[in-house]
């Protein structure tokens, strides 16, 4: 199988792209770094292809797809992401704006292509367990873009299983991972964080057991399901106490 990878250089993203290859599969790696992307590329035990693409830059997606829209892509892996952490009224508005259209933006538009391309049989939109939250204070913009990004997903997968489509939809949505994403978004989280090779084979396992809502680690499935029951200010007041300690 050939599997396509946003978000490719660092983190999760590229934990998965090790993990398929020594699987065996082909893999093409997709991020804005290419000096990181080349050096990847000559890690990897199988065929590994690269594109340098800033991918919050629209056009930069439909770029993509036609370079590699002629290739039997099977597995399509929707990584690329960052988060904003802070006062809201301190954000700078274009980098939010930037956060938008690279987690929402791209992962839709990708999202929608492969589905109409006959050879992609899993699509993996990676979210965040932030996305099955009803709101993040301190980092309210991020957990917007994660909670489209759940619900498109779901929404997505029932409508192409109930016509019998052969794709399969999963959503992965991970807690505290030690990765680049920390510094990017300048938090530091006070709970253990998973590390990215296991939360990428976990991801990987349970997308080709063709699992919907993958969500790695006891502690945050935990603390998903338990905030369902909370009342929405109560639940925001917590979050918010949460957040205030990455500072």
């Amino acid at each position: 199988m050939k599997a396509l990878i946003t978000g490719a250089s660092s983190g999760i993203g590229l934990e998965m792209a090790k993990y398929l290859s020594s699987l065996g599969h082909e893999v093409i790696l997709v991020a804005k770094d290419e000096k990181k992307l080349n050096d990847v590329k000559e890690a990897m035990p199988t065929d590994t292809k690269v594109y340098c693409y800033d991918l919050s830059v629209i056009d930069n997606c439909f770029l993509l797809y036609d370079k590699v829209k002629d290739e039997k892509i099977d597995i399509v892996i929707n990584n690329a992401g960052y988060g904003i952490f802070g006062d809201y009224e301190m954000d700078n508005i274009d980098r939010e704006m930037n956060m938008i259209d690279l987690n929402v933006k791209c992962l839709h538009i990708l999202t929608k292509l492969f589905v109409n391309n006959k050879n992609t049989k899993y699509i993996m939109n990676v979210a965040s367990s932030a996305g099955l939250m009803k709101g993040g204070p301190l980092m309210s913009g991020y957990y917007a873009t994660k909670s489209y990004v759940c619900s498109y997903s779901f929404a997505l997968y029932e409508e192409l299983r109930r016509r019998g489509v052969d794709k399969h939809i999963s959503v992965l949505c991970p807690g505290p991972v030690n990765t680049n994403f920390n510094k990017v978004a300048n938090v530091k989280f006070n709970i253990k964080s998973l590390e990215a090779p296991e939360v990428a084979k976990y991801a990987i396992d349970k997308m080709f057991k063709n699992k919907l809502l993958i969500i790695p680690g006891a502690t945050v499935r935990m603390g998903v399901f338990l905030s369902r029951f909370l009342p929405l200010k109560a639940l925001l007041k917590i979050t918010y106490n949460i957040q205030d300690k990455k500072r």
